[in-house]
């Protein structure tokens, strides 16, 4: 499955870490068991009132704390195949990861350390569409190689890792 669709890079300008207070933590947790809950609600679990619940949520997208969103599953909507995709590279990774998020069937990309430069995660029609996609990245002038991982089966997918 694909990962919550806001992107935010290291040099984005912001603020140091958000501390959160448990009520906050409380708020975010029963967002992630369902975006769509009723402010009364959780007011109700957490113990404010459906106003101030409302305020914190507010303040807390305002913040970039946290977004609400859509998962969808690419299975269902006819997207069988999805697989993440090392690449090795030379030069400036900004400027291949900037081309790599151009392209509209790569839904994240990330910068690592180690034997590979950087990890995308594809969602396919199929693999003739991945081998376009590998074509693509493959264009690319800096990229000098690339490994794909081909998700056989989704094991575990979770969003919780905020309020840990």
């Amino acid at each position: 499955m694909t990962t919550p669709p806001k992107v935010r890079r290291e040099n984005d300008a912001r603020p140091g870490p958000v501390v959160l207070d448990e009520i906050s933590k409380q708020i975010i947790e029963q967002l992630q068991g369902d975006g769509r809950k009723p402010y009364a609600a959780i007011g109700k679990a957490v113990g404010l009132s459906e106003a101030a619940v409302r305020q914190r949520v507010q303040r807390l997208l305002d913040a970039g704390v946290m977004q609400i969103v859509a998962v969808t599953d690419p299975l269902i909507l006819g997207f069988p195949r999805q697989a993440m995709i090392g690449i090795k590279c030379e030069g400036d990774l900004e400027i291949v990861a900037d081309e790599l998020s151009a392209i509209p069937e790569i839904d994240y990309v990330v910068l690592t350390a180690g034997s590979l430069d950087i990890m995308v995660e594809v969602v396919c029609e199929s693999d003739q569409h991945l081998l376009e996609i590998l074509g693509k990245i493959r264009a690319i002038p800096t990229v000098r190689a690339t490994e794909t991982f081909v998700y056989l089966k989704l094991h575990k997918q979770t969003y919780s890792w905020g309020t840990r």
